[in-house]
């Protein structure tokens, strides 16, 4: 089946505003992908009929096995044509989004499958977010939010959820990148700033920027 950009830009909206324990509202889906709520309402029921979401009144979609297929292996080109582009394409962390959002829907899977081989079949994107495999699956994340951390114990950054790309190089400047290690020293109440240790440098965040950064425990 061949499906048009807009089709997959819906699944891949889906994929990520569902959850295990709610739909995807056609309110939220209209906000992430700047449509009206009737444009969201009709595609919504368009991908229905397609088989690729299931779809009630009054309580939203959610991806079926096929739809979910379709949602990962462009999740999966994005993700690859972001290291891509910035491992040998010389892009940086901050540009790489936008144009892998131009590119996704129009690599082949001989392509795909190119860019995994020349980047050694990686399982994170810039980043830090999980590319997910050849075969449709999604490695599972252990992780949570730096602004849910506990005091003055060591974790490494995992990712950043944040795209924004004037925060993205705030963040690189003040060493907050995937793999950095990271130790919260003081949290302000009412979702004041944060007092960080950056691989044993002082920094101090907003609470807004470190719940965009995800963090895990240190490995062994």
């Amino acid at each position: 089946m061949v499906l048009s950009q807009s089709v997959e830009d819906y699944l891949k909206a889906i994929y990520k505003l569902q959850s295990p324990e709610k739909e995807a509202t056609t309110s939220s889906i209209s906000n992430a992908l700047d449509v009206s709520s009737a444009s969201a309402t009709n595609m919504v029921k368009r991908l229905a009929e397609m088989g690729l979401v299931d779809y009630e009144s009054y309580k939203g979609a959610k991806l079926t096995d096929a739809g979910r297929n379709v949602a990962l292996e462009i999740i999966r080109h994005h993700r690859l044509l972001e290291l891509y582009l910035l491992e040998v394409m010389g892009y940086s962390w901050d540009e790489v989004h936008d144009e892998a959002e131009k590119l996704e829907h129009h690599i082949s899977e001989r392509f795909e499958d190119k860019i995994a081989e020349l980047l050694d079949d990686p399982t994170h994107d810039p980043h830090g977010d999980p590319i997910p495999t050849k075969d449709g699956i999604m490695p599972e994340l252990d992780e949570w939010s730096l602004a849910k951390a506990n005091i003055h114990q060591a974790y490494m950054i995992a990712r950043v959820k944040d795209q924004d790309p004037e925060r993205l190089r705030y963040l690189e400047k003040e060493g907050l990148l995937p793999g950095a290690r990271v130790e919260v020293k003081k949290r302000e109440p009412f979702d004041g700033p944060v007092i960080l240790l950056v691989e044993d440098h002082e920094k101090v965040i907003g609470h807004d920027l470190a719940s965009t950064i995800f963090i895990a425990e240190l490995s062994e």
